[in-house]
């Protein structure tokens, strides 16, 4: 986070202004100072944590009465600078910004909270998560997505379970049904940067929607990224390479402290998973499958049945949405995938082989 020794010229706003209002004026600014009238005043870290969930990419600006112990919580919660008093000990913000190990508060980062850290299990070994991914397909393989969603959250299980969601054509279903068993799952959603903005308003809506108290906003490393894609245009010349740095590599980091997870995929989309299971391991975490015998019939049945909102980009025929420049429309007849990578010697991004593969490692 960037100390600042100078105002910046912006948008001003004090931290009092009601959200609707601050919204409505970022839209149309590429920077947004915040200003915090009093110190015990924590309205301007919401204000900068909602902006984010909700899609703001303009730079974000603390300025007025703010201390330097709340240096980390600043950034975690989306502020890119902060303005300094006169006569700020820039030293003591800098090192307050990393002093301590563990965080107390959540914000829209993948640090865990410590009170949350101190109730977890440990991980179970990788072998044990094999046989219990044996034994849950042997008892759910024909279950349908409630039985093993409430199969994989009985706290008798010891699972620490996340769910990764693109929220994309068919994300509502999967996303309803985990709301329906515990709407405070934690939900990771990996801003690639490169989302189509109907995504990212649909992320917003189906959050509010459904009720969704936990989705973790994930972004790529920004030193490998400036390092690896400098121009944001990897994905022209190795989408693997694009995909690595965009969705793997941050789904690993993001993913650490779990050692389950939820996916939306389905046997339908494609050829390569035809032979899908409820449940898998990779990498060592538990990967559940809750909709993978569902039918695209299925989808469209509940989709009605609880009139849940549709992906704006999806009556224009993209059946599958990734990022823009790797997404296409279908055409009748194709897979539900085809407008992935189209052209490409490629059908997945990467995040549903394991780290290892999917690097080429």
């Amino acid at each position: 986070m960037q100390l600042l020794d100078e105002a910046e010229i912006g948008l001003r706003l004090s931290v009092i202004t009601p959200l609707e209002e601050v919204e409505a004026a970022a839209a149309g600014a590429d920077r947004l100072i915040l200003e915090f009238d009093a110190f015990r005043d924590g309205r301007g870290f919401s204000l900068a944590a909602i902006l984010r969930e909700r899609g703001y990419k303009g730079r974000l600006i603390a300025a007025g009465k703010l201390l330097p112990d709340q240096a980390r919580h600043l950034r975690r919660t989306g502020f890119d600078a902060v303005e300094l008093s006169p006569g700020a000990d820039k030293a003591a913000w800098t090192r307050m910004d990393q002093a301590f190990s563990a965080v107390y508060q959540p914000a829209n980062d993948v640090e865990r909270p410590i009170w949350n850290r101190r109730t977890l299990r440990p991980v179970p070994p990788s072998d044990d998560l094999d046989a219990l991914a044996a034994d849950l397909n042997a008892r759910y393989a024909d279950a349908d997505a409630s039985e093993i969603l409430a199969a994989t959250m009985d706290p008798r299980l010891g699972l620490r379970t996340a769910a990764i969601s693109s929220f994309g054509a068919e994300s509502a279903v999967l996303l309803d049904l985990i709301a329906r068993e515990n709407a405070a799952t934690p939900v990771i959603f990996l801003e690639t940067g490169q989302h189509f903005l109907q995504t990212l308003q649909y992320r917003g809506e189906l959050t509010q929607r459904l009720g969704l108290t936990d989705v973790r906003v994930v972004v790529p490393n920004a030193e490998e990224k400036a390092s690896l894609d400098p121009k944001d245009d990897l994905w022209r010349t190795d989408a693997d390479a694009c995909c690595d740095l965009r969705k793997v590599r941050p789904l690993a980091r993001a993913s650490a402290g779990f050692n389950a997870l939820i996916t939306g995929r389905k046997r339908f989309q494609t050829s390569s998973r035809s032979q899908l299971l409820p449940f898998e391991v990779v990498d060592g975490t538990l990967r559940i499958n809750p909709l993978a015998n569902w039918a695209a019939e299925d989808i469209e049945t509940w989709l009605e049945a609880r009139d849940l909102p549709r992906h704006p980009l999806s009556e224009q025929g993209f059946a599958s949405i990734g990022c823009w420049p790797c997404t296409r429309a279908v055409q009748s007849g194709e897979d539900a995938r085809a407008g992935r990578w189209s052209g490409m010697d490629k059908t997945e991004c990467g995040i549903h082989f394991g780290r290892r593969q999917a690097v080429g490692a």
